[in-house]
């Protein structure tokens, strides 16, 4: 007999309990050997003051069993409060986030009836660092960190995992055209890691028309491996026209802990009403007895659920007069499932799982390179014209370092800018030695003290890199 697991299930909000109380049925029923431990997170505990929206006693828990089955949840609207599926990746190191988007043609409607693709999107870094400030009256800024860490685990976990599945292709997507230090990492390193994997296809595609054809064409795609802000737009527009957002499971997978979540929000407009599709979430504890080496369980509820669904027994949502015979509730759709244990698909493909998780190599960090400091980038708040204001950088700076150059929005307003330009009072000042000539933490300090005596109103700095030989930062408009 196979020994008890332990897992942490939450209910969250709105639908939430509904359907995990209907996916907690499916899996008792089909005797899938769980315990549950169950935590409280979402909206009461944000109103309780938790800013993350879980309490500090629930991570016991999920570092104790490793394994998280979590219901949607709502997020308070405003300010001062954080994304709680944010901190969880991040918190736990869930570093890849896996979307199966496929579709169930003839029984449920899509215009993509071959459609069979996994998004594999970054999940700890990005924009979705959520460092944010307010610099001047009129600018805010986000930053974006791409991480060679971070890119490396998560793309040698998307060839992997096409490996594994018996997958033929990695597609990578970025905007390297434009942002050619930090999606130009994420490509390079998916360029570097696709070479060990010769068996695999492998493509890139910069991420407006890879967005656009997986609209149009999504059948030409296989795996795709993106950065997170991309992989979040993208794994939505992938269920959506695959049948149904509802419909879409997601694992998130790191090297100590997983959770397992179904892609959809909380719906508070629907709740209690018993019409909500509990598939999102069942579909993802069955990626989660995947994961946990259940495979014979896995295998009974998904193809359960197939069955369910060919035989035309389908929530509201997916409910068609033409295609669909019984229009069931969420309880009634899990019943329906339990019913079907041990049944497979006459049509759609049945569903087979084998082994346990993906073992990944422990991440070694490459030797550090040789370093220096030949410049600054300083970020001014200045409602003076370009002339004007180098003018006053000049006056109080000198000739160490030289000011070579000063943007606005990142287009070059001095020298020789051009009019037309619209500038907010957020500028940025490049000071930047030539020749292989560097600078200290001692000579930043100096300069940025002769500029506060100066009374220029400097919010942020950037020091200018070169590491072994190779410019760190991205030339300026003009240089």
């Amino acid at each position: 007999m196979t020994q008890s697991i332990n897992i942490t299930v939450a209910k969250g909000d709105g639908i939430g309990p509904e359907i995990m109380n209907a996916t907690l049925f499916v899996l008792r029923e089909s005797g899938v050997p769980l315990t549950y431990e169950e935590i409280e997170i979402g909206e009461a505990v944000y109103k309780r003051g938790h800013s993350s929206g879980i309490e500090p006693g629930a991570w016991d828990s999920l570092r104790k069993t490793k394994v998280f089955l979590k219901a949607p949840i709502t997020t308070p609207q405003g300010g001062g409060v954080k994304s709680l599926n944010v901190t969880i990746r991040k918190t736990l190191g869930l570093y890849a986030n896996v979307r199966p988007c496929r579709s169930y043609h003839p029984y449920i409607d899509t215009r993509h009836p071959n459609m069979d693709v996994v998004i594999i999107r970054e999940n700890e870094e990005d924009v979705y660092a959520g460092i944010e400030h307010r610099q001047t009256e009129e600018v805010v800024q986000c930053l974006k960190l791409i991480t060679r860490p971070g890119s490396e685990k998560l793309i040698r976990y998307a060839f992997e995992y096409a490996k594994h599945r018996g997958r033929h292709k990695v597609t990578c997507m970025t905007k390297d055209n434009i942002m050619k230090m930090t999606d130009g990492l994420f490509h390079r390193v998916f360029d570097e890691i696709g070479a060990e994997y010769p068996d695999l296809e492998k493509d890139h595609l910069i991420v407006d028309i890879g967005m656009a054809r997986m609209a149009d064409i999504p059948e030409m795609f296989d795996v795709v491996v993106v950065p997170n802000l991309y992989g979040d737009i993208i794994s939505d527009i992938a269920a959506e026209i695959s049948g149904s957002v509802g419909l879409a499971p997601s694992a998130n997978i790191g090297d100590h802990c997983a959770m397992f979540e179904a892609i959809h929000g909380s719906a508070p407009t629907i709740a209690g009403q018993n019409i909500a599709n509990p598939s999102g979430l069942l579909l993802s504890a069955v990626k989660m007895l995947g994961h946990l080496g259940l495979n014979e369980y896995a295998e009974r509820i998904h193809n359960a659920w197939l069955k369910t669904i060919e035989d035309g027994i389908h929530t509201g949502e997916i409910y068609t007069d033409t295609r669909s015979k019984q229009r069931v509730g969420t309880q009634e759709f899990a019943e329906a499932v339990v019913a079907r244990l041990g049944q497979e698909p006459d049509r759609l493909p049945r569903q087979h799982y084998m082994g346990r998780q993906i073992q990944m190599p422990v991440y070694e960090r490459k030797p550090a390179g040789d370093k220096q400091l030949i410049g600054i980038d300083v970020f001014v708040d200045s409602r003076q014209s370009p002339d004007e204001l180098a003018d006053r950088l000049l006056k109080a700076v000198g000739d160490f370092p030289p000011l070579v150059l000063i943007t606005n929005r990142g287009v070059k307003v001095w020298p020789e800018g051009m009019s037309e330009t619209f500038c907010t009072d957020h500028w940025r000042c490049r000071f930047q030695l030539a020749d292989g000539k560097t600078m200290t933490h001692a000579d930043v300090a100096a300069m940025l003290g002769k500029l506060a005596e100066a009374g220029i109103d400097f919010i942020k700095t950037e020091h200018l890199c070169t590491f072994d030989g190779k410019l760190g930062f991205s030339l300026g408009q003009g240089q």
